[in-house]
């Protein structure tokens, strides 16, 4: 194969891997804001889930303090009650304490129902603590594996820049403006392999006399159709199954 042709098929696999690579060190950033915001977002949902359960114990405590101040009201109440001279003032004072009993039976209520709607909110708040612990110690991995990735991405995006220059410096000078003028028009992508009389990108039947020309590999020969420099790597001889040493070809 002449060597310009090696070298183009070189340099293009050198080109997508520095491609895959840069990829790869542009997304994983993208991927560490991901997860920390997914972790900001479940750290947000605890705090308001605490800040849930801490209104509900307030509220609570100060229930329990209403009912403390009309059992006292009802303490002194009766105190009074038994110096009443009349049953107009012991009916008063009965009347003020089955009122004080009312309220007291409706903060009881209250606190029933604030310690229903704590639980699930305890629960909450115990597992997401839990969860929240593991996901932080997920997230600090991922991004001590992000940072030896993107390192490791790097040096060898360097490597590839220096095995790139040296295949450079072999090729034909007319022959790498070529490359790089349908690299850059076709995606990335300047040479085809011909596959079955086709070129495997654009898939256009090639003439047989260009064919011939790709097959014998003595010149650069490009795509007529998409302008891809071609290539054509014959088929791998296999053995048939009639006797050791019988090969042949695949057409």
């Amino acid at each position: 194969m002449l060597p310009d042709l090696s070298s183009v098929v070189r340099l293009q696999e050198l080109d997508q891997r520095a491609a895959e690579l840069t990829r790869e060190v542009a997304a994983l950033p993208k991927h560490i804001a991901e997860i920390e915001r997914k972790l900001e977002s479940h750290q947000r949902k605890l705090e308001a889930d605490r800040a849930a359960l801490a209104a509900n114990q307030k509220d609570r405590k100060k229930l329990e303090g209403e009912i403390q101040i009309q059992q006292q009201k009802i303490s002194k109440l009766k105190d009074q009650m038994r110096e009443a001279k009349t049953n107009d003032q012991f009916r008063a004072f009965q009347h003020e304490i089955d009122f004080c009993e009312t309220e007291i039976r409706k903060s009881e209520d209250k606190i029933l129902d604030l310690m229903a709607e704590s639980e699930p909110l305890e629960k909450n708040v115990k597992a997401a603590e839990v969860a929240l612990q593991q996901e932080k110690a997920q997230v600090e991995a991922e991004k001590a594996e992000a940072r030896r990735r993107t390192e490791a991405d790097k040096q060898e995006l360097e490597q590839v820049r220096v095995t790139r220059e040296a295949v450079v410096a072999g090729l034909t000078p007319v022959v790498y403006v070529l490359y790089e003028r349908i690299r850059k028009h076709r995606a990335g992508v300047a040479v085809a392999e011909v596959v079955a009389g086709r070129c495997s990108v654009c898939q256009i039947a090639l003439r047989p006399q260009v064919f011939q020309e790709i097959k014998r590999a003595e010149k650069v020969v490009s795509c007529e159709s998409c302008s891809r420099i071609l290539i054509y790597h014959p088929p791998e001889p296999v053995e048939t199954a009639g006797g050791e040493g019988t090969r042949v070809a695949l057409s």
